[in-house]
């Protein structure tokens, strides 16, 4: 399925705009740190060299957009885009108290209508924010529109295992870990949303068939962290 209409796309700003000021905190700790190579991998997989233009969307507090704009150096720019004002604050006072040097510009927009022309960007990203979209192909359209030929997009998020034993194992996880520590932070129905969300979203094959009919020329979904977690790389004619 790829209608994410169980919450309204005010609603999920509402929950990132009260979850950032402990986004980054949770996300380190919901992760044992290994979001941080994740990241890592994603950036790689979009394959930015010096000089390009990259886009990160749906950037939350910054981690990918920071990533890239160190990749693409000080002859290349990062834009990083998100619909939640309360994200691109901390995103900017971050990014100015770690990398006061980069090349970055925060954008408050809509993935869906990304306010960019076509054949912007020299590559791209996405950080857990396409499980989050109301209308996911639109979205693989409109990163397609703003991609210049042979620029590729690599877009991280949670995955639904395929063994059994690793769905279990999973739920396990969101249950007795993802919730009650995101409880403790006074965020239990903000991260209750995960599973739900989970449940909604393409597998990777549907994933990798979406972004061919979005326009990409080659797409490929690789499994990490077990097949709990996945990377959507598409290319552009």
């Amino acid at each position: 399925m790829t209608d994410n209409s169980w919450h309204s796309a005010t609603e999920i700003q509402g929950i990132f705009d009260r979850i950032a000021p402990v986004y980054d905190q949770l996300n380190q700790r919901l992760s044992l740190g290994q979001h941080r190579i994740w990241k890592q991998m994603t950036v790689k997989w979009c394959e930015p060299q010096p000089g390009d233009v990259g886009l990160d969307v749906c950037c939350g507090s910054g981690d990918l957009a920071q990533l890239l704009a160190r990749k693409v150096g000080k002859t290349g720019r990062v834009v990083g885009l998100d619909f939640s004002p309360e994200q691109l604050a901390i995103a900017d006072l971050r990014a100015q108290n770690n990398y006061p040097s980069l090349a970055l510009k925060w954008v408050e927009g809509d993935a869906l209508t990304l306010p960019f022309e076509d054949n912007t960007f020299d590559c791209a990203t996405m950080g857990y924010g396409l499980r989050n979209v109301v209308d996911i192909p639109r979205c693989l359209q409109e990163l397609h529109r703003v991609l210049k030929p042979t620029a590729k997009v690599a877009i991280l998020d949670f995955h639904r295992p395929t063994q059994p034993w690793m769905r279990t194992l999973q739920q396990w996880y969101l249950d007795n870990f993802v919730v009650p520590t995101a409880k403790g932070f006074g965020l239990t129905d903000e991260y209750a949303y995960i599973m739900p969300s989970l449940e909604r979203f393409p597998l990777g094959t549907e994933q990798v068939k979406l972004a061919y009919e979005a326009g990409f020329s080659h797409a490929v979904h690789y499994l990490i962290a077990g097949g709990m977690m996945g990377v959507l790389v598409g290319t552009k004619d």
